[in-house]
């Protein structure tokens, strides 16, 4: 099984737009991560989503849109949703509101949910792919189930053959974690479902106080118990390795090895969070010990990802 073709800027775009109109899968750059696109209106290519990750279809997947125009079609977005898009779209954020009937985006997508995630990516190939599109595209990172997300069009190669079409290269991602997810349903406070990169502070700002995911049960991506995995085990909150242990450092007391971020910023220890794990999987690390990274800024972020890499695996999907 072949690795899939690589192709840069518009070049991608125009293969792209031919796959996805064919019902094949393409791999897109976003400012957060790798996505795994397909059209959201067609169960058969959002099948094929779920086919080539192995995700469970319990799971739902963000929807990508290429502007609030787009997103108003598929969800209802209300006062407080509207502030957010106006304040951080395009950008790392996904709202959870509820859906439109009428919605292009699929029930499958929305892994038969009443409510569907949005997003409108900053990456300037992928809103210009979605606006050429002219509909929704599903796309959850372009990760094997339960392991660590992409940052750069070489981490999707190496991971799926043929089943993906090809990947869009849009260069290594930005932000390099996850975009922040936030439900704004009726009779419901606004809730941080899952922290990301833009940080509690800066949502806080525009909407006010966030309120804890609430229920257990599964109403957006990443809140499965285990996720984001690299192959190694993870031991956190270390303060220096043990026998057969390699250390990621954070911050400028850290011994010298990696480090996530040398001066102690939560948002370069973000964009190096997945790249650095990444490396030392495939340098070998049987255990990865991770120094401690404070809550502040994206750190809640890193920590929500670290814990959940650090999860028991026996069930692990995502």
């Amino acid at each position: 099984m072949s690795d899939p073709p690589v192709y840069p800027g518009s070049t991608g775009i125009n293969q792209a737009l031919a796959a996805l109109a064919d019902g094949r899968l393409v791999a897109i750059p976003t400012e957060t991560v790798y996505g795994l696109a397909a059209d959201a209106a067609s169960p058969d290519a959002v099948a094929r989503i779920y086919a080539a990750k192995g995700r469970p279809a319990f799971n739902p997947l963000i929807t990508h849109v290429a502007d609030a125009a787009m997103a108003a079609a598929e969800g209802r977005l209300d006062e407080r949703a509207r502030a957010l898009a106006k304040a951080f779209w395009p950008g790392p954020l996904t709202l959870v509101v509820p859906a439109r009937e009428r919605g292009k985006s699929c029930e499958l997508a929305r892994a038969g949910l009443e409510t569907i995630g949005l997003r409108v990516p900053g990456h300037p190939l992928t809103r210009e792919l979605l606006e050429r599109f002219g509909g929704p595209l599903a796309a959850p990172s372009a990760n094997p189930s339960g392991r660590l997300s992409p940052t750069t069009a070489a981490d999707v190669a190496q991971a799926f053959g043929d089943e993906v079409a090809l990947v869009v290269d849009g260069g290594p991602c930005e932000a390099g974690i996850e975009s922040a997810i936030v439900s704004v349903l009726p009779e419901d406070p606004p809730r941080l479902l899952r922290p990301g990169a833009i940080g509690r502070s800066a949502l806080e700002a525009v909407i006010g106080e966030l309120a804890g995911r609430g229920s257990a049960d599964i109403n957006a991506p990443g809140q499965l118990s285990s996720h984001y995995a690299p192959a190694a085990a993870l031991r956190l909150n270390a303060t220096a390795s043990r026998p057969g242990e390699v250390l990621l450092g954070f911050g400028p007391a850290a011994p010298p090895g990696p480090n996530l971020s040398p001066s102690g910023d939560t948002t370069e220890a973000a964009a190096n969070l997945y790249r650095m794990l990444r490396k030392l999987d495939e340098q070998g690390a049987g255990t990865i010990a991770v120094m401690p990274v404070p809550d502040e800024g994206l750190g809640e972020a890193i920590n929500d990802r670290l814990r959940r890499a650090a999860a028991p695996r026996e069930s692990a999907v995502s």
